[in-house]
Order: C-alpha cells, then structure tokens, then sequence
C-alpha cells in the first residue's frame, strides 16, 4: 500500500468530495417532515430531548447543545439512563429526537415504547421508514442512504455528518422561526470569546465595583494631582456643579501643562474638553474598536451626562476582550 504526503491529501480530498455528495443528497431529500419537525418544537412547552447511541449519541449532544445556546430548552438523554430511571425525565409536554442512522439501535426500545404510553411527540432521525425508529415516529426526518467516507463502508463518517448538519439546520430554522437575536445569544453565552462579544458596557460595569474618578471643574492642581493618583486609572473625570462630565485630565494633559503653565490653575483649564465617552447599551466590541482606533487608554460611561463608570485597556486586556 502506498504512503506519503500526496496519499494522505489524495484520501482526504476524497472523504471531503463523498462527505459533500451526502450532503447535497441530503439537501435534495428535505420536505415538509422538516417543518413538521420545526412546528412540534415550536410548540413544545417542556423540554426539548434529544437521545442516541454511539457516535449518534455524541452527534445528539452536539445538537442539544445547540438548541439550548440558541433558544430552545434541551438536554441529552442516554438511552441506557433512561432505561434505568431517566425515563422520569421525559414528560408528556417533552418532545424527543431519537436519532439511529440504522433506525434499529435496541437500546432505544424502551424510550420509544415510553413515548408512545406517554404521548410524547416522537421525531426520529434515521434512514430507514421502515426501521424499528422509523414505524414508531411521529415526525420522520429521513437521512438518505449514502456510502460511508471510511474506505472499509463501516465507520460512520457520512452519516454522522448529514446528521450533525440536519440538527444544525432544525437549530437555524428555529433560530429565524423565533426571531432568535445577537442579544438572546449573548444572553445565553456569556462565556468566551462568542459571549465576550455580545457583552454591553452595562454588563462590563457589573463585575467592577470601583467608583469613576471624579473632580470639579474648579478643583486646583493639588487635587487634580490627588484624584488621579487615587483614582489609578491614570485620568479623571471633570464634572460641573450639577455633576455632569465637562472632560477629562489624564495624566499625559497633566504633566504637559504642568511643562507648559506660568502658576497653577483649574481643572477646566487642564482638561481636554468632551473626550470619547460611552453609554450602558455601547457593545463591549464597539468600545474595543473605537479606543483602538482613536489610541485612547480609557474613556468614561455616563449616564444621563453624569459618569458612572470608567473603560481602561489594560483592563479590557486582563478580562478577555482584546
């Protein structure tokens, strides 16, 4: 048998073009199951549950997973558990995708034999209508028949994939059935870069308990000097008599005017006036573009003009958003 480099991509270029062949099958084969599919889902008030065995089992954690970061409710659920007490977890108003490319898998029997006593709405992922998951289903997703990517026809390699993407697309269709947004995701993912992403200014302020740098407009330079050494955010706020940011003095405006001025004067006249700010509801990633961009180190949150918080790079660095 021949090895090397060339044979290895001559290999993969041929599991990636019959795993593409499979999917294009797969696409042809959708019909109105799919929506039935979509609509039992929709309409289920309890969980919805996904169950398999083998690498159909890994694929179902896969799509529970999914559906439950993207709006719909759900768990996995291993059919031996289930035949040894987890059955308690399947209620009436559940709705269960027994998944089995085979559609003969026996460690399915007693899930299949609960739903049918029990009423619960029944979809099976399979190829075979006439299987035992097949004969038993309310809502058939049919997988069409496909040669494995595995040159022996045996490991499962194209089936699992038209699997793994048939649950994506029952995912997607209820993602745009329900008007699924940026917002609801966040809401869902707050973790990791993906959730990082979505996280507002407000979100941001939530974890940090330390008060904004503040001083008067009228403040001298002892107290400038004092509030931003303080402060340790290497700037501060200038505020007017009602509280309202008027600028910012960092600690750059303060030593080029400390360079640059005859006798000591006021905050207002240290400040630079405006400077970037940023609300509540500003994306998090929206912050980290427009600092980057204009090559600031931090800029304040204001609520109703008043600041609230303060936004620092290094802080962004240290928590993961940049």
């Amino acid at each position: 048998m021949s090895s090397g480099p060339d044979k290895d991509i001559e290999t993969a270029r041929r599991v990636v073009q019959i795993e593409r062949e499979a999917l294009d099958a797969l696409a042809n084969s959708l019909d109105d199951s799919f929506s039935a599919a979509v609509d039992a889902i929709v309409a289920c008030k309890g969980y919805f549950i996904v169950a398999g065995v083998g690498k159909s089992g890994h694929i179902g954690q896969k799509i529970a997973a999914t559906m439950a970061s993207t709006g719909t409710p759900s768990f996995f659920l291993h059919p031996t558990e289930a035949s040894h007490g987890d059955l308690g977890m399947v209620r009436p108003d559940s709705v269960v995708l027994a998944i089995s490319y085979s559609g003969e898998t026996r460690e399915l029997i007693d899930l299949l034999r609960y739903c049918r006593s029990h009423d619960v709405t029944l979809i099976a992922m399979t190829r075979s209508a006439d299987s035992l998951l097949g004969r038993n289903a309310d809502i058939l997703l049919a997988l069409p028949e496909h040669e494995e990517a595995c040159p022996n026809g045996l490991a499962p390699t194209s089936s699992t994939t038209m699997t793994l993407v048939m649950g994506d697309a029952l995912a997607v269709a209820l993602m745009a059935r329900r008007g699924f947004s940026r917002e609801d995701f966040g809401a869902r993912h707050p973790g990791g870069k993906l959730g990082k992403a979505l996280h507002t200014v407000a979100d941001y302020l939530m974890s940090r308990d330390a008060s904004p740098p503040v001083i008067a407009q009228d403040a001298g330079l002892r107290d400038v000097i004092q509030a931003i050494a303080e402060g340790r955010q290497g700037c501060v706020a200038v505020v007017d008599a009602d509280g309202r940011y008027t600028g910012i003095i960092t600690d750059g405006d303060l030593r080029r005017y400390m360079q640059d001025a005859s006798e000591a004067g006021t905050a207002r006249e240290m400040m630079t006036r405006g400077g970037k700010t940023f609300v509540k509801g500003d994306r998090i990633a929206l912050v980290v573009d427009v600092m980057t961009k204009l090559r600031i180190a931090n800029g304040f949150v204001l609520d109703d003009g008043k600041p609230v918080g303060i936004i620092h790079t290094k802080d962004l660095l240290e928590e993961g958003y940049i």
